[in-house]
């Protein structure tokens, strides 16, 4: 079987990629991975916030602004805190790139215009055959209004883009009123890939304290429906690179990815829960439903379940939408 794909324009052998986690932090878990069938590697993020205080940190008090003293006064971790540094950051890439043979994608998070985006051009010339921004962003100002948020956001894809030759993938939220409109902007400003979607680590309340706590969970099987309806309705409206991240843990799933429209899959929580191993298992049950099913390449099945080009994709959504809702019965 062929299990080749392109993503981003990179040439995979398959269409497991190992997203943003620690499995990149070092080159000898970064191998197992590779040695393990991934067909790329995602570093984890480097913060826009990240960025900025370990620049201010380097400086003299005597030059240290009020931007530095806001920062140093929130909840954001100190420097000390994050796995890698900046200038850490910038060397793993060469690291990874030295010791791997499968590309390496390196990673910026962040929501508005600044600085920071410079760190794509620095990602670039240390080696990363590809960048991915995560375009997390929680907007609570009531004096915001969504189109400046998505003109804020649409701009820091257009510089980065200017600022690299490499390819840039965009990380989205589930969250924007007209999804598909906003992911065709995104396209039309330059970026050469669209991940669905970002996992927003939500706080939980305490109700002993109270207070709000925030816990890390891995993904769960279910939250891949939300990622395979998008992908189905944003398949036919862009011409640029898919991948889905969060809700993938088993072959069938990545079927199911792929069959909407996905030209790449990421993974962390499957192998963070089964260990690196695991991506060939899923590997196999890819492998094992194209016999089946009488495919002998990915690229004949891709897409084979996005919805229609045509208005009649929203009614076939609030049609079943109704259908389902109707068949509860007490």
């Amino acid at each position: 079987m062929d299990l080749s794909c392109t993503y981003l324009g990179l040439k995979l052998s398959t269409p497991l990629i190992v997203g943003a986690s620690p499995f990149a932090d070092d080159t000898y878990t970064a191998r197992l991975v590779q040695d393990a069938g991934a067909s790329a590697i995602v570093m984890r993020s480097l913060f826009e916030e990240q960025i900025y205080l370990y620049e201010l940190a380097q400086q003299s008090p005597a030059d240290r602004s009020g931007r530095r003293r806001a920062l140093e006064g929130t909840v954001f971790p100190s420097p000390a805190e994050y796995q890698l540094n900046p200038d850490q950051y910038l060397r793993q890439i060469g690291q990874l790139k030295a010791a791997l043979a499968i590309p390496v994608i390196a990673s910026l998070n962040g929501c508005q215009p600044g600085g920071w985006i410079d760190f794509a051009r620095r990602f670039e010339s240390a080696g990363a055959d590809a960048i991915e921004l995560n375009l997390y962003h929680l907007v609570d100002d009531p004096n915001s209004s969504s189109a400046e948020i998505e003109a804020e956001m649409l701009e820091t894809v257009r510089l980065m883009k200017t600022a690299v030759r490499i390819p840039v993938a965009v990380k989205l939220q589930p969250y924007y009123t007209a999804l598909v409109h906003f992911a065709r902007a995104v396209e039309q400003t330059g970026a050469d890939g669209i991940i669905l979607f970002n996992r927003l680590y939500q706080s939980e309340i305490s109700a002993e304290q109270p207070e709000f706590v925030a816990q890390l969970k891995l993904s769960e099987p279910d939250e891949l429906r939300l990622r395979l309806r998008w992908l189905s309705l944003l398949a036919p409206h862009v011409h640029c690179s898919l991948a889905v991240t969060g809700g993938v843990h088993s072959g069938e799933d990545a079927v199911k990815a792929i069959l909407g429209g996905a030209d790449a899959i990421q993974l962390v929580s499957a192998l963070l829960k089964h260990g690196t191993r695991y991506l060939g298992t899923i590997a196999e049950g890819i492998t094992r439903w194209m016999a089946e099913h009488g495919y002998t390449k990915i690229s004949e099945f891709r897409g084979r379940m996005t919805l229609p080009l045509s208005p009649e994709a929203t009614a076939i959504e609030r049609g079943d939408y109704q259908r389902l809702l109707q068949s509860w019965r007490l």
